[in-house]
């Protein structure tokens, strides 16, 4: 009797072990996406023409993933507690802008976190993520709009749409530029790749800081000077009207973020509605863009592989 309930015992522990093996190898599969998203972006590099990040500045990559799918990309500076840029491949858009639910990236926070991002929850935001990142409270009675870098406007599939309202893919953005001249250049280049681009398009989005850095909530956000946009679509409607010849394979442009800087960059119009003096946007080529951008930083900045001509 003895050995018989030894051995009893002895085949359940053994079935106890083999099944918490099991259970730790589906475990270790169904969390094998969860491996950091943040400081590489070998996991989302299809979000980039040629699959070449834009090369000069120092940051954190982000490979923003929502719903266990990657949806963009994003450089994000953490002293600044916002993204240098986002990349993403568009899409010509369909149905309507979703709710806002804002979200934040766990990562950023604790480096063993889940890669998704993750809706604000109602109450005190966890102490970490807020030294780790932009929080709602930032903008709130600011003065500033949450600025999309990667819009929603620019994607089909709601989960992609939804995905863009997370804080580390907007910057502190005026709403004179935000529901202007900006509003009105995503639009604009919405409808050119809409019906021109053939094939993938590419945009990479980003800031120009102030020479000398402004925040939000004193140390908080830092907030950009300008914005600037680039696309890349190497494959085109080659019977292109005269006007737009310019305009591919690749085209860029500047966007005022503050009324009172110097017309170097972007001159104003000043036969513009009152609410938007000062937020213009200049359309220009992609060269000239990168020749302001390295002014700005010091460094050689290049957006796209090879200004978006295949080798």
């Amino acid at each position: 009797m003895l050995e018989s309930n030894q051995r009893t015992c002895r085949r359940m522990v053994s079935l106890h072990a083999a099944a918490s093996a099991a259970a730790l190898l589906a475990l270790t599969t169904w969390c094998h996406p969860c491996r950091a998203d943040v400081g590489d972006f070998a996991p989302c590099i299809d979000f980039f023409y040629s699959t070449w990040p834009p090369k000069g500045l120092p940051g954190v990559p982000i490979c923003q993933r929502y719903l266990n799918k990657f949806r963009f990309a994003s450089l994000y500076s953490r002293p600044r507690r916002a993204p240098w840029f986002s990349a993403y491949v568009f899409t010509p858009p369909a149905g309507r802008r979703p709710k806002e639910e804002w979200k934040y990236e766990p990562q950023l926070a604790y480096a063993k976190a889940d890669g998704n991002m993750v809706p604000f929850s109602p109450g005190k935001v966890d102490q970490n993520v807020v030294e780790s990142q932009a929080v709602q409270l930032d903008y709130i009675n600011s003065s500033y709009t949450r600025g999309h870098l990667n819009p929603s406007l620019h994607h089909q599939d709601l989960q992609d749409k939804e995905s863009t309202f997370t804080l580390t893919n907007v910057v502190p953005q005026k709403l004179g530029s935000n529901d202007g001249p900006w509003a009105w250049l995503e639009k604009h280049v919405s409808q050119l790749l809409t019906k021109h681009c053939k094939g993938h398009s590419y945009i990479v989005t980003g800031v120009i800081p102030y020479q000398t850095d402004r925040w939000l909530k004193g140390d908080r956000v830092a907030v950009p000077e300008y914005l600037w946009s680039a696309y890349c679509c190497p494959n085109y409607n080659k019977n292109l009207p005269v006007k737009l010849a310019n305009t591919f394979p690749t085209f860029a442009a500047i966007g005022r973020n503050d009324p009172n800087s110097t017309e170097e960059v972007v001159p104003i119009d000043r036969g513009v509605r009152k609410e938007f003096w000062g937020y213009d946007v200049r359309l220009m080529p992609l060269a000239t863009l990168e020749m302001y951008l390295q002014q700005r930083f010091g460094t050689v900045f290049t957006v796209f592989y090879n200004r978006c001509s295949e080798p």
